[in-house]
């Protein structure tokens, strides 16, 4: 009998990665159906799906391919309760995409690293800002009819960017155990 040897890592298919994923969006697809439809009535419409992929991203320090296939992954999740089946898998690839090109990033404030709270909000911004625009067209109004959607979006972005930020330290403690 000959032994096989598995290797956990394989570029955009890493294997623990995927897995961190995994565990990440099932605790965000529970959050948006939870907590994220509580909160809908204040205005904000929290996203935990791209916290979810944001916090992975920022874990692994995936490269674009890793982040494009998370972002596939995670707009498949989406799907089950999108108002625009499909369009997520546009919006969450160049959020995804947005987030890998930041995480490389050493953002600053008074010493501290801000990288994961300004990544995550732009990822957030870039997603649905997209889905916003692409939505309003794609259901036959004008474009101009998306800026009403501005304040959700960026009301969105800042609580991902908070709780991204808040996550991040300690997941990543965790993760290095």
């Amino acid at each position: 009998m000959t032994q096989r040897t598995v290797t956990a890592r394989s570029g955009a298919l890493d294997i623990s990665a995927l897995i961190l994923l995994a565990v990440l969006l099932a605790a965000g697809l529970i959050l948006n159906m939870t907590l994220g439809n509580a909160l809908a009535m204040t205005g904000i419409k929290p996203q935990f799906i791209i916290a979810a992929y944001a916090l992975a991203i920022l874990l692994t320090r995936g490269g674009f391919a890793q982040a494009a296939v998370f972002g596939l992954i995670s707009a498949a999740v989406i799907q089950i309760n999108t108002s625009i089946p499909g369009l997520n898998f546009a919006t969450e690839v160049a959020g995804a995409l947005t987030m890998a090109a930041l995480v490389r990033s050493d953002i600053r404030i008074a010493g501290r690293s801000v990288t994961p709270l300004v990544a995550a909000f732009a990822a957030t911004l870039v997603s649905g800002a997209l889905f916003a625009v692409a939505g309003t067209v794609l259901s036959g109004f004008a474009i101009e009819a998306a800026l009403v959607k501005v304040p959700i979006v960026a009301g969105t972005a800042v609580f991902n960017a908070i709780v991204v930020q808040a996550l991040y330290l300690p997941l990543r403690a965790v993760r290095r155990q």
